[in-house]
């Protein structure tokens, strides 16, 4: 038997078979830091980006890339959710915009990989509408900040702030 769930024994990529657990309450939250130049921030922070609110158009996105999950993930299961949220929040002082998005759902499979999808959406979409200002932004250190429910139980990242 493979380590991997996602192959077979041969090696094939299979998608895991989930039907004869019990649905049960999950929630995941996740996290990216993106970097900005001293312009694009306070373009952010003045409101002048010609595209309009970059924040709040990045957190719809996030949410709408959060329920895309499956479309997205070849072999990620197709999943109802509860609830979906992504905060966009800057910090002036380190030139970042910090997203997180939680997830939740009453599922026999957890909601990580659609927080995960929901913060990279929502991050590629600031460096969308920011693009034209500066080319140089990063996207940086998409993570799983904590998750709860299923088989595996919580997780919390050590270093979670």
């Amino acid at each position: 038997m493979s380590v991997f769930s996602h192959l077979d024994d041969s090696g094939r990529p299979v998608m895991v078979d989930v039907g004869k657990k019990k649905p049960t309450l999950r929630e995941a939250e996740a996290e990216a830091l993106v970097r900005l130049s001293r312009k694009v921030l306070d373009s952010m922070i003045e409101g002048k980006n010609a595209k309009g609110d970059v924040l709040r158009v990045a957190e719809i996105a996030g949410i709408m890339g959060a329920k895309r999950t499956p479309e997205l993930v070849p072999l990620c299961h197709s999943i109802r959710l509860d609830h979906v949220s992504v905060v966009c929040e800057l910090d002036e002082i380190e030139a970042t915009a910090r997203v997180r998005c939680t997830a939740r759902g009453t599922e026999v499979t957890g909601v990580e990989m659609e927080a995960m999808t929901g913060v990279s959406v929502a991050a590629l979409t600031l460096y969308d509408m920011c693009k034209g200002i500066d080319k140089g932004i990063t996207i940086e250190r998409i993570r799983l900040l904590r998750k709860s429910g299923g088989r595996s139980g919580e997780y919390r990242a050590e270093d979670r702030v």
